[in-house]
């Protein structure tokens, strides 16, 4: 992502200089947030894929019944490790974590949280399901 310069009064960041961050920043932000989980959390998900692009595809979109392709943040596809869905079986798809750059971004533009808090957020709810956890687990989690 460009780098934040002053602005033409010499405060804040040149918002006429700044794009858009890429899938490679979006990877670094993801790597960045899955970096800072504990050491016993992050053994835990060895084997898991963590995927950045810009939109669901038209199957995810359709079998999580979404209205517009900017209704999902991030997916978990695979067998949790609840399920037994450690390590990856010839023939098996690996464990993968989906983050989605354009309705992250379009999320970020509604709300009051900085973008590496967003990814970070999705990527652990995520990673949540990934261990087994319901969306109201992760909820009833998040509020305590």
């Amino acid at each position: 992502m460009a780098s934040e310069t002053s602005g033409m009064n010499g405060h804040g960041p040149d918002w006429n200089a700044l794009k858009a961050p890429s899938l490679a920043d979006f990877e670094g932000l993801a790597e960045a947030a899955y970096g800072h989980l504990p050491e016993r959390f992050r053994k835990l998900c060895e084997d898991l894929v963590i995927q950045v692009d810009d939109f669901p595809d038209d199957d995810t979109l359709d079998l999580m019944e979404c209205e517009t392709e900017f209704d999902l943040l991030g997916l978990f596809q695979g067998r949790g490790l609840a399920q037994g869905g450690t390590g990856v079986a010839t023939g098996q798809m690996p464990n993968m974590i989906w983050l989605y750059r354009r309705p992250i971004l379009d999320f970020w533009a509604e709300h009051d949280e900085s973008l590496g808090t967003i990814v970070a957020h999705v990527l652990i709810h995520e990673i949540g399901h990934h261990f087994g956890l319901s969306d109201d687990d992760i909820h009833a989690i998040e509020q305590a």
